[in-house]
């Protein structure tokens, strides 16, 4: 694993610390990833405080209003505890906090799936503005293809834990290459009545990625597959020639 340019996979507790500053995550459950014993002032600060950003109390409490606000909650909001906020304003406090110590890189883990449907709008259009004003990068995990591709400016589509595909969302969306993306994308529920698509649908069930198939993980459901060599030969990722990354022996 890579962090601007640094593998960071075998570094010690005491190097990962100052590199957490720049990296956080915004968690997929708004109702577990909050201490429901800790104020949301309390929460926000912890963080401020381990990475020594404020020095006085004062200055805590005028970072976590201002981060409050940021985020679409009143300051006084902060003496709150969590039970007392709705699922949607939890989230925003989640995203606070993980403001609070300025990241470059924000990994948001699902961070709308267990929204009501009329909240999920207004949370996806925070992160938009946040990474707009503050020049963030996400690495957004979600399975709701509609968000990822209003959110996304690449897109990784993964089976069985592994990338399979990957390229700019317009690219992903307009020509998939790989067959599982446009089984995926086909899947997708058209928001317009009007116009009906092709769904392409996959025999068989998901394989255990405990125990994967061998050669191709998707041979086994995919539908052009070939025997031979889709269930002898592992797909290296490769690029096309429109700089699509592929993982499959007959994307062209």
């Amino acid at each position: 694993i890579r962090f601007q340019g640094q593998d960071i996979t075998s570094l010690s507790q005491s190097q990962l610390r100052p590199l957490r500053r720049h990296m956080q995550i915004i968690f997929q459950d708004p109702y577990s990833s909050l201490n429901p014993r800790m104020t949301v002032q309390a929460a926000i600060t912890e963080a401020l405080r381990v990475h020594g950003l404020v020095d006085s109390a004062s200055a805590a409490e005028q970072r976590v209003a201002a981060l409050l606000d940021r985020v679409g909650l009143r300051p006084e909001q902060m003496r709150r505890y969590p039970h007392e906020f709705s699922g949607g304003q939890r989230q925003r406090v989640g995203i606070a906090r993980a403001l609070a110590v300025s990241p470059s890189f924000i990994v948001a883990d699902e961070p709308i799936s267990a929204l009501d449907v009329s909240i999920q709008a207004q949370i996806v259009n925070l992160l938009r503005d946040l990474q707009d004003e503050l020049g963030l990068s996400y690495l957004f995990i979600a399975h709701d293809l509609h968000v990822v591709e209003y959110i996304s400016h690449r897109v990784a589509v993964m089976y069985l834990g592994r990338i399979v595909e990957l390229a700019n969302a317009e690219q992903i969306y307009l020509e998939p290459r790989h067959p599982y993306t446009k089984a995926l994308l086909s899947a997708a529920p058209n928001l317009d009545p009007s116009e009906r698509k092709k769904r392409l649908i996959l025999e068989g069930d998901v394989p255990s990625p405990l125990d994967p198939p061998s050669g191709c993980s998707f041979h086994p459901r995919c539908p052009i597959a070939e025997l031979g060599r889709c269930d002898r030969e592992i797909p290296q990722m490769r690029s096309l020639a429109d700089g699509h990354q592929v993982a499959c022996h007959l994307a062209e």
